[in-house]
């Protein structure tokens, strides 16, 4: 059986369909299903909501436009973050966007690191999450949250990735997760955890 991501991202279908396979459904994009290119609004004030909300987008594509062939596909989606706890829980949903529309990683990192200007070590920890849900044509659907502890440095720490990879280092190591590479990010990641918990949770209904 198809399911559909909802993303375009080769790595996160990759992922999925790591998982997926085990269970008889091969994962494809949103574009690869020929599904409209229409922005999906974030409008929740949680993951879980975000998630539900873009998985519920491509549900009433498939419905609206008559795709037929997909009526039958359970749709997954996610969303993900990271949480500061000195600064309340933000960026939080807000951290694709925290520095402003249109922002750059860089501006995100640039402007995390300002408002942490002369916050001790200690009280700079962080959690990075990821919800994932698979909805499926019945309404029926699986939430699973994964979360990745750690700190945030006090500059950046330049290396491979995107996004806040620069500046968190999760527990455990001492670099950030640009420094420690795609490998070791991917094995101990917030998406990982959150794959793990979905594959149990499937596994639990076989």
């Amino acid at each position: 059986m198809i399911a559909i991501l909802a993303s375009q991202n080769k790595g996160k279908i990759k992922e999925f369909n790591a998982i997926l396979e085990k269970y008889d459904f091969s994962v494809i994009s949103r574009d690869a299903a020929g599904l409209p290119k229409d922005d999906v609004e974030e409008t929740g004030t949680t993951f879980e909501e975000n998630s539900l909300i873009k998985a519920q987008a491509i549900r009433d594509m498939i419905d609206a436009g008559g795709y037929d062939q997909y009526k039958d596909c359970p749709i997954l989606a996610d969303d993900s973050g990271l949480m500061v706890d000195a600064l309340g829980g933000a960026p939080g949903v807000y951290s694709a966007r925290y520095a402003g529309d249109h922002c750059t990683f860089n501006d995100n990192n640039n402007k995390l690191l300002g408002e942490l200007e002369g916050v001790p070590t200690p009280k700079r920890s962080a959690c990075f999450v990821t919800v994932i849900t698979m909805l499926y044509p019945d309404g029926r659907k699986i939430i699973a949250r994964g979360e990745c502890p750690g700190t945030i440095a006090t500059e950046l720490l330049e290396g491979e990735g995107f996004g806040y990879d620069p500046v968190f280092i999760p527990d455990g190591y001492d670099k950030s997760f640009a420094e420690l590479g795609v490998d070791i990010k991917n094995s101990i990641s917030h998406r990982a955890k959150a794959l793990e918990k979905l594959e149990m949770y499937l596994s639990a209904r076989s």
